[in-house]
Formats: C-alpha cells, structure tokens, sequence
C-alpha cells in the first residue's frame, strides 16, 4: 500500500480512504498480503485527474460505477474497439479516458447513458479507456449538452437518427441494385462468378454513392428544417402577437 500511494503521489491515509468509499476495486490478497498492480495505479490517476478539474468524490464514484457497468454491459454485447469503423466509414474513432469523458458531459455521465451509448454503438470500452465511434459524432453531443440537452435525449434522437439513416442507405443501395447493377447481379444470381471488370465496376459505382447519396440528403435535411423552423417561428410570433393583443385591450364592464 505504501509503494502504490506513492506511486501515485498521495499518502496512505488517503489511498485508504479511497478503498473506504470504494473508489478503487480491493487489491488480491494472498494471505495477510494484499497486491495492487497497474489497475489500481491508473484508478488512483484517474481520481486525481477528475479532481484536479473541479469534480467532487460523490461525482466521481458515479463515474466510476459507471465507468465498470458500461465494460460489463460492453461484454454482454459483444462490443469491441475492432468493430467500430465500417469499410466505407469516413468517421474516426477517438480514444477518451474516464475524466476525459467526464469533460464532455460532466454528470451526464451515467450508468443509463453509458449503457444506451454502448447498445447504439457509439461506445465501446477498450481497456481502461472508452472508444467513441466519430469525432463529429462526439462534438455534435457536446455542443448540444452543452446548449442544454440533457444527454439521455441526445442519445434517443441518435436512435432514431440510426433508424432513419439505415432506411435512406436501403434506399439509395435499392435504387443503385435496380437500376446500374441489375445486369451483373442477374449474372450473380444465375450462378454467374464476377469478373474482375464487373467486380471493379460495382465497387466504382458503390463509391460514387456515398457522396451522391450525402448530397441529396444534406439538401432535403437543410430544406426540411427551414420548412420546420420557419412553421415554428410563425406559430411562435403569432402566439406572442396574439398575447400582446389580449393584454392591450381596454376591460369592459
């Protein structure tokens, strides 16, 4: 216990103090022998480093409860660093410790959350680090929690943006299976091997997809919420005048 607290640069009482409040898992015990190892080290790191930016220790408990949940809910779904990016993806990755994480979304952090972001797939725990699936992904939530948005609901409409996004690519991918590959897949079908033309010409015109198939939808998504948002802004200036108008009347007896 002396050469991990420090190791870690704090004294024995509070390395003990820590193990009271069950903020780092017990050692191994062999005996009247308790061994700590490189876990326990980074645990310990990882406390001083949420405190260094301002967080309590009630906080950081929750984040660490939440931190293990999310790796066993991570393992019951099968969920690992090595199947975060698709062939295709244009998405990096990005690697986050614990107090990294706690920056982003400060007590949004939570058992819920860490596990619906595991089910949706922007999270994986890898080690002693989370793995989040796209760095754009990562700032639009931030900046949305950070507007307000509780996390939870960042979260369902990302569900519901999933389900709506795996509709448009069966879409697009419909429309390019019926009419620009109809002939090579009828062959397929037929018990037809694709040749390497074929083979490469499927993979062109799949590659020209992505970004015909981004355009379109960029367009109808930024057309819908200037439709949306100008219905919005009417509904709201008509509330407000009419309230203005209600309250500028003369009482009558």
């Amino acid at each position: 216990m002396t050469e991990l607290a420090k190791e870690a640069g704090i004294t024995v009482r509070t390395l003990r103090f820590y193990r009271e409040r069950k903020l780092i898992p017990p050692p191994r015990r062999e005996g009247r022998i308790a061994w700590y190892n490189e876990h326990h080290l980074a645990r310990l790191r990882t406390i001083a480093g949420l405190l260094e930016r301002g967080h309590n220790l009630g906080g950081i408990a929750q984040l660490l409860t939440a931190f293990e949940s999310g790796r066993d809910v991570g393992e019951l779904l099968g969920l690992d660093s090595g199947s975060l990016v698709a062939p295709f993806s244009e998405e990096t990755p990005v690697r986050l410790t614990p107090e990294e994480l706690a920056d982003h979304f400060k007590d949004h952090v939570t058992v819920d959350n860490l596990a619906k972001s595991l089910d949706i797939g922007y999270l994986a725990v890898d080690g002693d680090e989370f793995v989040h699936i796209s760095r754009r992904l990562l700032d639009a939530s931030t900046d949305l929690v950070a507007e307000g948005v509780p996390l939870a609901a960042v979260l369902d409409a990302g569900r519901q943006v999933r389900a709506h996004a795996d509709a448009l690519a069966e879409l697009f991918i419909t429309v390019i299976r019926t009419h620009v590959l109809q002939d090579v897949l009828a062959r397929a079908e037929a018990g037809g091997t694709p040749g390497p033309d074929e083979l490469a010409r499927i993979a062109g015109t799949i590659d020209k997809l992505r970004p015909l198939s981004k355009s379109i939808v960029d367009a109808e998504l930024s057309m819908a919420m200037d439709r949306r948002i100008g219905t919005e802004l009417s509904a709201w200036a008509g509330g407000t005048a009419a309230g203005d108008t209600d309250a500028g009347d003369p009482e009558t007896d």
